[in-house]
């Protein structure tokens, strides 16, 4: 017997839906379980962006920074927070370009600034974590039109769309999602109380898996401060 050859399973929104609704103990039978399942899926992948970084919702963008701007710059709406964050000089020549790492600083730190006109290149970066979409504040202001931020930031899961759509996950993460929706969907069943206990150590099982895969592989080296 040969082997399917192919790697490319996935799953509508739709049979995510299906899936969880047996695994909670009964069949998805009319369009508001579609709408309550896809209700259920957007707050579950929220509750993951608050658990801590997934992987694949990590990308790279850029700031042109304006000499003299006093004002905050916008950050695209769907993001969570920034993870990484340079000044680049010199961007468009290869033989002087350079990426400095600024610090992240708190709002109370911000405040503190006794001069914030100050200009010169950015060494500090305070995010406004905003309701609708964060800011961010550089200092000192820059006295340059040559300077880039660059960034790596943690954006929004997408939602879970009208039901044709497929997941906006790493498909390591579908037993998870399919776990966590069954659990989801069997609170809101007075029926099915009894399957919350089960459901629910499954999914926790399930996201521990996960989490633990959706991770970067590197070797970190600690060096002991001394006299400290």
């Amino acid at each position: 017997m040969t082997t399917s050859t192919t790697t490319a399973f996935d799953m509508e929104f739709t049979e995510i839906a299906e899936e969880a609704f047996e695994r909670a103990g009964r069949e998805m039978r009319s369009g508001y379980d579609l709408r309550t399942a896809r209700r259920s899926m957007n707050l579950l992948t929220i509750e993951w962006q608050n658990r801590g970084i997934n992987m694949w919702t990590v990308d790279s963008g850029t700031i042109d920074l304006v000499k003299g701007q006093t004002t905050p710059y916008d950050l695209p709406a769907d993001t969570i927070d920034l993870l990484e964050h340079q000044i680049r000089t010199g961007s468009g020549n290869t033989a002087t370009q350079s990426d400095l790492t600024i610090s992240r600083i708190s709002v109370s730190t911000y405040a503190s600034i006794p001069n914030k006109l100050t200009q010169g290149r950015p060494i500090q970066l305070y995010i406004e974590r905003l309701r609708d979409a964060p800011k961010v504040n550089v200092w000192p202001i820059p006295d340059s039109n040559d300077y880039k931020l660059y960034y790596w930031r943690m954006r929004r899961i997408e939602d879970a769309g009208s039901g044709v759509q497929t997941a906006d996950m790493n498909f390591r993460f579908f037993p998870c999602l399919v776990a966590g929706l069954a659990y989801y969907i069997a609170m809101k069943l007075p029926e099915m109380m009894d399957r919350v206990p089960m459901l629910k150590a499954v999914y926790d099982e399930q996201f521990e898996l996960a989490a633990g895969e959706d991770r970067e592989k590197t070797s970190a080296r600690f060096v002991p401060r001394i006299g400290y």
